[in-house]
């Protein structure tokens, strides 16, 4: 066997190693999800009628719902979206197509992606200490959203930039050639083609603001609540929440609760990434 082939060899043997390590690696995590997939529908699927949706929390598990938390959910993250979205993308526009590339720069930069990794506990913290007692907006909806807002900017800075960058250059190169301002060309020609990978970045943006607790908590979201809230001024819970405060009693009958609530968050989830991601598409044709 000549080197040439001992060498082709030995490449097909690593490339069929590490395919193998690949989709056992993708096997085991596919199967823990199932498991808990599996285990949360076992004990939350017969819990799951219009009552549970449509009922306020109670000391009886059988007659505990969700309406506070799906709510406040629902009323968050929308207007988390409306804070983030904007601000995350101006501030990446600015960035990448009007910032200097100089040393402070690459240190806004850095300072973003650090970010980005920051452990949410620490976000509950600034919204705490800044909208909570400094503007004195109290435990209210628009607190949280904030704080939210904050948590994950960073994220949708960070991925619209990336998508401004794969925009061919020669796109800007004609625009200017025929006249066109440089906003001009942002706004018609660099943002409609980079807007399916805006909206991913906004996807997985939008969907860690669902899921989150630790933020909420710090800034004193309540855990019982028994209205809706009717501004943003009013205080609120969320469905993490309420579930984190069903699976903290003893009783059986709450863990139901809790598996019930998990699977209608999930179902939550899927939905809002679902019509995100028909808009994706649609923008993309």
């Amino acid at each position: 066997m000549s080197p040439f082939e001992r060498h082709s060899l030995e490449q097909r043997v690593k490339d069929l190693v590490f395919q193998a390590v690949a989709i056992i690696g993708l096997l085991f995590a596919v199967s823990i999800l199932v498991l808990l997939l599996v285990n949360v529908f076992k004990d939350g699927f017969s819990r799951l009628d219009w009552s549970f949706i449509t009922s306020y929390p109670s000391r009886k598990a059988e007659n505990a719902g969700i309406i506070p938390g799906l709510a406040g959910t629902l009323l968050l993250v929308l207007l988390t979206a409306i804070i983030s979205i904007p601000i995350g993308i101006g501030a990446a526009i600015y960035l990448e197509e009007y910032g200097r590339k100089n040393w402070l720069g690459r240190l806004v930069e850095i300072n973003i992606a650090n970010l980005a990794g920051v452990p949410s506990i620490v976000y509950g913290l600034l919204g705490l200490g800044l909208f909570v007692r400094w503007m004195q907006l109290d435990r209210s909806l628009l607190a949280g959203a904030l704080t939210m807002g904050l948590l994950v900017m960073p994220v949708i800075i960070i991925s619209t930039r990336e998508a401004i960058k794969a925009v061919p250059s020669g796109i800007r190169e004609a625009s200017w050639a025929v006249g066109a301002t440089k906003w001009q060309t942002i706004w018609h020609h660099l943002l409609p083609i980079a807007f399916p990978s805006i909206l991913t970045g906004i996807i997985l943006a939008i969907s860690r603001a669902i899921g989150e607790t630790a933020p909420l908590i710090t800034i004193g979201a309540l855990t019982y609540v028994t209205f809706l809230p009717d501004s943003v001024q009013s205080p609120f819970t969320v469905l993490p929440i309420q579930i984190f405060n069903w699976v903290s009693r003893p009783q059986e009958a709450f863990h139901e609760n809790a598996a019930a609530g998990i699977i209608v968050l999930l179902l939550f989830t899927l939905f809002l990434n679902s019509m995100a991601i028909i808009l994706r598409n649609r923008f993309s044709k």
